[in-house]
């Protein structure tokens, strides 16, 4: 499985199933989606900015629902595997993503594993086993939240710089040597972990000026 980014800014995701299970999946689609979570019950738990409604469909009734809601993203957290399968079908017959969180590593066209991940915005890292251990998926993106903490403010400092580079007419192979250089910087990296915004513009400006040899001719 080759894992893809998606964007689901403005879209819709309709998670039917109210238990822990369609909790965890409203609650990680609700940071960037529109989320409508139905359920008869729900459970004592976080479904993030999510909407409910309480309704108690049956296999039948699916495909009124994702008519309604003409969603991007359809998942089945259901006890029930017969709406869980009927979820699935309705989502395909429409060209929908489905993911069907009774059954790992759906392998089916428009089946879809959601990954565990790791945020630190504009920085996203996926762990994902295809579906055949979580608990192995959870574990790494534990172990990857120290590794990621500070790449946002790295990563935007250094697109800024990028862009700046690019303006100035510096030569592409100077340029991505010089970048790479602030990348890769443990000052840069220590600055974005104390979360001091301006200490990492300051390094990241000192790097990059000692890999250009910068005494301003390219400017």
């Amino acid at each position: 499985m080759i894992p893809l980014v998606h964007d689901f800014d403005g879209e819709t995701v309709l998670v039917f199933g109210g238990g822990t299970v369609g909790a965890r999946k409203a609650r990680r689609f609700a940071r960037e989606a529109r989320v409508v979570v139905v359920s008869p019950t729900f459970a004592d738990a976080d479904f993030g900015e999510s909407e409910f409604v309480r309704a108690a469909p049956g296999p039948d009734d699916v495909p009124s629902w994702l008519d309604a809601a003409d969603p991007a993203l359809v998942v089945a957290a259901t006890d029930d595997a017969a709406l869980n399968a009927a979820v699935e079908a309705a989502a395909r017959g429409r060209g929908v993503l489905v993911n069907r969180a009774d059954r790992s590593g759906g392998r089916g066209r428009g089946s879809v594993v959601v990954p565990a991940t790791v945020d630190d915005g504009p920085v996203g890292v996926a762990v994902t086993t295809g579906g055949t251990s979580p608990a192995v998926s959870r574990y790494l993106r534990r172990e990857l939240e120290s590794v990621v903490d500070g790449a946002g403010a790295v990563a935007r400092v250094v697109g800024k710089l990028r862009a700046a580079l690019k303006d100035r007419g510096v030569e592409p192979d100077r340029r991505r040597a010089a970048i790479r250089a602030v990348a890769e910087s443990e000052a840069v990296w220590t600055a974005a972990r104390e979360g001091d915004g301006e200490a990492v513009r300051g390094a990241a400006e000192r790097v990059l000026a000692d890999a250009l040899g910068d005494d301003g001719d390219d400017a």
